[in-house]
């Protein structure tokens, strides 16, 4: 893995400027390493902030001038980059003070735009490693991968704003001068999506139909029917193709049918972002499968775990293991990325990844965090979390691990979370989704026990193979009735309620049993050891009636 040069502010306003953001106010003496950015954080205003080194921060709900100032001073001392808030902001002497002090530029977020939008832009430009070969690889004379070059290198070619956009019409990337495009364009910019209006409009004329036929530029006329006023421009789209497969599109907003030449152009673009497209893709796969290696390297312990966990980032610090699980099989990579992202969001070095059929997050711990429980409850709070938000379709289920305080610690850790996962999707009608190792120990012991006694081919002995036998020749119920008044710890009101029969013929059974197996129900040993029978050994045979 190599790591490429770091990216700048001033890349991110080129790319992203205009559009969504704009320059408030800047450092008037700019010191060492100022422009570079190494990472995206949001900033909460409840927790202390772990951020990387040069962050870009996001200050979401952050609004008065005097917040804003005190918010530059805090990053200054952590050493951020730069610091975003919604537009309209003004940098009045206090907001230009602090930024002169702290060393952080001020950036306004425009009006409409989605922070989580800007979120996912921003970590999609400053991506900080590349898989492949020592240097920057290139494409077509472009940075690989880099789709925001791609987009204004085509865009100078046919002297148009343009968007690259997936088979969904998500917008992947885009170029400049999207201002001299129309309000329909803007509001694709703002959401990342073409909205549903106009896909659905284009796709009830055949446009996506005779755009995926061909490979030559379709051009576009903007509707004529009323209530369209926003998509004023026609647009030129050509289809991005590897083979037979279609990657996507480029969408140019133009003014009149393109030019033979432009076409040519922008056909020969359609060839080189499907270069593009499939080496991210490529750079996705090896990335996922080396993170992939890394956190299960990490926590099997062993010679290699120190340097796995060096490579994450998570060396010499406290972490709590969490392991998901799902139900559909379909569902297992779809949650795994969902549970990175989610975690990513939360700390900047957070792991995840799909190991097996299981997805497997370490969270990182402050050493304060880590005492005790607050770890895991910590945990437990971004579990609860992250399944309310994906929802139960699939069925997803969490277990945590204890707080491992340092690489060798995990393996032990890890074996926690899957103890409390595997009770977990097991089920036990209770509806639990997250659980601790503490909150279902015995249930776990029990299930082990369990599988010792398969592996040995234990079957009943004593008193519960002598009911056993008893009620398979003659029809009875006395392993049920035994149970019953075992669970109900001797309470025969209860006990014959859970068998839905009158008290005394409960008490006829309870003695029956006791002369047909021969058990001292008054010996807590003889108890104990048909209990653990009827759990372990037993624990699928006849139970009370509902």
């Amino acid at each position: 893995m190599t790591v490429r040069a770091q990216p700048s502010l001033h890349r991110v306003l080129d790319d992203l400027g205009a559009t969504l953001l704009e320059l408030v106010c800047a450092p008037p003496e700019p010191g060492a390493g100022a422009g570079e950015i190494g990472g995206v954080a949001i900033h909460d205003p409840v927790d202390e902030p772990v951020l990387p080194r040069r962050a870009l921060v996001l200050g979401v709900g952050v609004h008065a001038s005097p917040d804003i100032a005190a918010l530059l001073e805090s990053l200054g001392r952590h050493q951020a980059a730069g610091l975003v808030v919604r537009a309209p902001v003004t940098a009045g002497p206090a907001v230009a003070a602090a930024v002169a002090a702290s060393g952080v530029s001020l950036l306004a977020l425009t009006p409409g735009a989605s922070w989580t939008q800007l979120a996912a832009l921003l970590r999609s430009l400053l991506a900080e490693g590349d898989v492949g070969d020592p240097g920057q690889e290139t494409l077509g004379g472009l940075p690989s991968g880099d789709l925001f070059s791609v987009a204004n290198a085509v865009a100078a070619l046919i002297d148009a704003p343009v968007t690259i956009e997936d088979r969904s019409s998500r917008v992947l990337a885009f170029s400049g001068r999207q201002d001299e495009a129309d309000r329909s364009r803007v509001e694709t910019i703002l959401g990342r999506q073409v909205p549903e209006r106009y896909s659905r409009h284009l796709a009830e004329r055949g446009v996506f139909r005779e755009l995926y036929r061909s490979d030559q530029p379709v051009y576009i006329e903007p509707p004529s029917t009323a209530g369209w006023a926003d998509f004023e421009l026609p647009r030129a789209a050509v289809a991005v193709r590897a083979g037979d497969e279609v990657l996507g599109s480029i969408w140019a907003a133009v003014r009149e049918p393109l030019t033979p030449d432009r076409a040519r152009a922008m056909t020969d673009a359609a060839r080189l972002v499907a270069l593009h497209l499939l080496r991210i893709r490529a750079g996705a796969d090896v990335s996922r499968r080396l993170r992939a290696d890394l956190v299960s390297t990490a926590l099997e312990g062993g010679t290699g775990a120190f340097e796995a966990v060096r490579r994450l980032g998570l060396a010499d610090q406290p972490a709590v293991v969490l392991a998901l699980a799902v139900a559909d099989p379909a569902e297992r990579a779809r949650l795994a990325d969902g549970l990175a992202m989610h975690l990513s969001a939360i700390h900047p070095r957070c792991a995840a990844a799909l190991v097996g059929d299981v997805a497997y997050g370490l969270i990182p711990l402050t050493p304060g965090s880590a005492e005790g429980t607050d770890g895991e409850l910590r945990a437990v709070r971004v579990a609860t979390d992250f399944l309310d938000r994906v929802g139960d379709r699939s069925r997803p289920v969490i277990g945590i691990g204890q707080v491992a305080f340092d690489a060798a610690g995990l393996p032990a850790a890890r074996a926690c979370a899957d103890r409390a996962l595997r009770v977990l999707r097991a089920g036990d009608g209770s509806g639990r989704r997250v659980a601790r190792l503490a909150g279902v120990h015995a249930e776990a012991l029990l299930m082990e026990l369990r599988d010792l006694a398969a592996a040995h081919g234990d079957r009943p002995t004593g008193p519960v193979a002598r009911l056993s036998a008893y009620d398979a020749e003659h029809g009875a119920n006395l392993v049920a009735t035994l149970r019953a008044w075992l669970d109900a710890f001797g309470d025969v009101a209860a006990a014959a309620a859970a068998m839905f029969v009158h008290p005394n013929t409960f008490r006829y059974r309870l003695r029956r049993l006791t002369e047909v197996s021969g058990i001292d129900l008054a010996d807590p040993d003889q108890r104990f050891a048909a209990m653990l029978q009827l759990r372990v050994v037993y624990p699928d045979g006849p139970k009370p009636p509902g």
